[in-house]
């Protein structure tokens, strides 16, 4: 009973200890939300059924948070950190339930050792919660096997509803049951139960079929694009770009384990078959099937580093539960394994305590990896002190990015519905809301606001320009990125690119 006590409580005094540094980390001045991140909250200001590229939870979610909390960054990114909290004790709760406390306790630590999970955690986009629902779902499915009790298939079909309306990708989690059952020789055993599972499952995705009906199908044709399904003209197979691709891939997942766990991670899979066990093949089967699918996949076009990790969980589990029959070097290697994987975030994180971020070569790498989540709230700062000194009114913000169009909303004051003006872009949502044409021949003023064109071109023409400026921005102190923000007067014509790739 004490060895229980004291890993559970351990586990939630490292836990709330890094859920502490997530909480100091929104207080960094220079850091913004990242552009998904103020995309998907925009979508939370116009809520539908769904989305061109994602299913509506995301959105909902950042409704129900900005209502408590206000519109900041704090209510945004409350949902990865309770995300990431909550799968991180799904491994402790599914390595005890297996195993043993200590399993779960380690399953946990080496989970929020890896990169996918702060990036998951920290940032919060899809990913947060369809990691969150999968690792919920495949655990109250294996107590349903294990326990044959209905009740654990219902609310993983639940569970698998909402993960269904965070991430389309939840699908898969159907097959992969259906394999399992089927390797293990109880599909039929279990079948009312798997119907069951499927039938509720299914609840989550209504709202993608409903949007789609209405929408010519356009999330569907957005997947097959990434697929390398999408139209266009067709080119002859390159096996070189092809394998490049592939490396880049499986470059990329590695490191999304840590590489400083990598040996952990080859020793356990080394021993699979001493012996292979039903649950090594429970806990394995989902995150091998889905990496090698899109390892399979990059080989036709580039795979994304985030599309497999949301099955990584039970990888934790299956590491925990070798590593704690080792003794001696492999122990050792935990420690500093897991020591080593945390600190980096830690550094990335954290304001400057040590300085050790003030080495230039640091510095430059740190402000590669924000490049995409700072600058934005001082360039809305900026067009605020401009709407004011030249005293504009029935004002309009646009950008040539949804990115841009975003984050200014989040900024801005009184959160203003901001446009974009595609300029080559492929679709996006902003292609479906309804655009600038409805300021075409009517008195207003278009800001325009930039980090890539100097103007808006022919894309959007306007009867004259009142004021332009390059605005500097700076990352803790050093020059980072330059914005063109422009100032016109009265749309008069709004002709933008249509894109023909989803």
């Amino acid at each position: 009973m004490w060895a229980k006590f004291s890993y559970r409580t351990t586990f939630w005094i490292a836990s709330l200890a890094i859920v502490l540094v997530k909480i100091i980390f929104l207080f960094r001045p220079e850091i913004d939300l990242f552009t998904e991140e103020a995309q998907y909250w925009l979508w939370s200001r116009n809520l539908a059924w769904h989305y061109y590229s994602k299913p509506p939870l995301v959105a909902y979610l950042n409704l129900i948070t900005t209502s408590v909390f206000g519109i900041t960054e704090f209510a945004v990114r409350f949902n990865a950190t309770a995300f990431g909290l909550g799968t991180a004790w799904i491994a402790y709760r599914f390595g005890t339930y297996l195993f043993n406390p200590k399993v779960g306790f380690w399953a946990a630590m080496i989970l929020q050792a890896m990169p996918f999970w702060w990036l998951i955690s920290t940032f919060h986009t899809t990913d947060s919660s369809v990691t969150f629902f999968w690792s919920l779902s495949i655990y109250m499915l294996y107590r349903g096997i294990n326990e044959e009790q209905r009740k654990w298939w219902i609310i993983a079909g639940l569970s698998a509803a909402l993960g269904l309306m965070a991430k389309v990708v939840m699908v898969l989690i159907f097959p992969l049951i259906f394999l399992f059952l089927l390797q293990a020789k109880t599909l039929k055993k279990h079948s009312k139960n798997l119907v069951i599972f499927t039938l509720v499952s299914f609840l989550g995705f209504i709202p993608v079929l409903v949007w789609n009906f209405e929408n010519n199908f356009d999330t569907f044709k957005h997947i097959a694009n990434l697929a390398g399904a999408g139209e266009g003209e067709s080119k002859p197979f390159d096996f070189g770009a092809a394998m490049l691709q592939f490396l880049a891939y499986l470059g990329g997942q590695l490191a999304m384990f840590s590489i400083f766990l990598l040996p952990l991670v080859f020793a356990s899979l080394s021993k699979l078959f001493k012996p292979l066990s039903q649950i090594k093949i429970y806990l394995l089967l989902p995150v091998a099937a889905t990496f090698m699918a899109f390892g399979a996949l990059s080989f036709l076009t580039e795979a994304l580093v985030n599309w497999p990790i949301f099955t990584y969980m039970t990888f934790s589990v299956f590491i925990s539960s070798w590593l704690v029959n080792q003794t001696g070097a492999w122990l050792k290697w935990r420690n500093w394994g897991i020591a080593v994987s945390l600190a980096f975030p830690l550094l990335l994180l954290l304001p400057d305590f040590t300085f050790i971020k003030s080495i230039p070569a640091v510095k430059k790498g740190e402000m590669a990896a924000f490049k995409r989540m700072s600058g934005y709230e001082p360039l809305a700062n900026r067009i605020e002190f401009l709407k004011d000194s030249l005293s504009l009114k029935e004002e309009f913000i646009f950008s040539d990015t949804y990115h841009m169009a975003s984050e200014l909303s989040f900024y801005l004051e009184g959160n203003p519905q901001t446009f974009m003006v595609n300029m080559g872009s492929r679709k996006n949502q902003f292609d479906l809301w309804e655009g600038m044409e409805q300021f075409v021949g009517q008195e207003n003023v278009g800001i325009f606001v930039s980090w890539n064109y100097d103007s808006p071109g022919d894309f959007a023409r306007f009867d004259s320009l009142l004021y332009e400026e390059s605005f500097p921005i700076a990352f803790r102190g050093e020059p980072f990125r330059v914005a063109k923000i422009q100032v016109w007067k009265n749309l008069s014509d709004f002709n933008p690119y249509q894109p023909e790739t989803y």
